[in-house]
């Protein structure tokens, strides 16, 4: 129990129109292949202060941030497995430390303040992130999505993923339900992820350099949270400041 990684990378974000993403499946033939997750329904659990914290520093665009989450590939029963997620980043450099729990027990942990059911550096993190901010830490946000993930053929250490059909709501905030909520994208919109710890193949810079594509700043769960206050303030109540 407790499997644990971790990860340092930049993470490029692109969006892109569904024409656009269909010549890069075109572009990818022989450098690229779906890795083991394939095509997947992710679902995510966002965990965060009463008053949102986390995300309204994330927004700042701050030297340092750090956000928390629990990812499923898939609808999670009880004693699946899902994925406890500790994110930072800093000057650009994302440094992911990943904890792999059953759902019910991560969820305690998470959310109730019980042990964490794991050893080690990892599971020290998170911990100590939980213990920072106490009893205030709540699943704030559930985001899922539609993902496409490739890994390169040629054993290089780049990744890329295309996102579709974001959804997000501050209801019904279980791993173990339905994907449904608010859209996060327009109909015609796809967001590719580059992950890598250095450069891209040449391949993919000439994708980009030819179809005229240029780099996006995008959160999924800062663009979520910034469509809820636009919600509440257009039913003429902010909650949040």
């Amino acid at each position: 129990m407790g499997a644990q990684m971790t990860f340092k990378r930049y993470e490029l974000k692109y969006m892109l129109t569904r024409r656009q993403a269909a010549l890069l499946k075109e572009a990818m033939r022989g450098h690229m292949a779906l890795d083991r997750f394939g095509h997947s329904t992710i679902r995510n659990i966002y965990l965060d202060t009463d008053n949102y914290r986390l995300i309204r520093r994330s927004i700042e665009k701050p030297l340092y941030k750090e956000k928390l989450r629990v990812r499923a590939y898939g609808k999670a029963g009880e004693q699946d497995e899902v994925f406890v997620e500790l994110k930072k980043k800093f000057e650009s450099v994302v440094y992911k430390r990943r904890l792999t729990l059953p759902h019910r027990a991560a969820m305690d942990a998470l959310e109730g303040g019980a042990p964490l059911p794991a050893d080690g550096q990892i599971a020290r993190e998170i911990a100590a992130f939980r213990d920072f901010y106490g009893p205030t830490l709540r699943p704030a946000m559930f985001l899922s999505y539609e993902r496409e993930a490739y890994y390169p053929v040629d054993g290089e250490d780049f990744r890329l993923t295309l996102d579709e059909n974001i959804l997000w709501r501050t209801d019904h905030v279980d791993l173990g339900t339905s994907c449904f909520g608010t859209s996060l994208l327009g109909a015609d919109q796809v967001l590719m992820e580059l992950k890598t710890p250095g450069g891209f193949p040449l391949w993919m810079v000439k994708f980009l350099s030819d179809n005229k594509i240029r780099k996006v700043s995008f959160s999924k769960y800062g663009t979520a949270y910034q469509q809820m206050l636009s919600a509440e303030n257009a039913n003429g109540g902010r909650r949040y400041a």
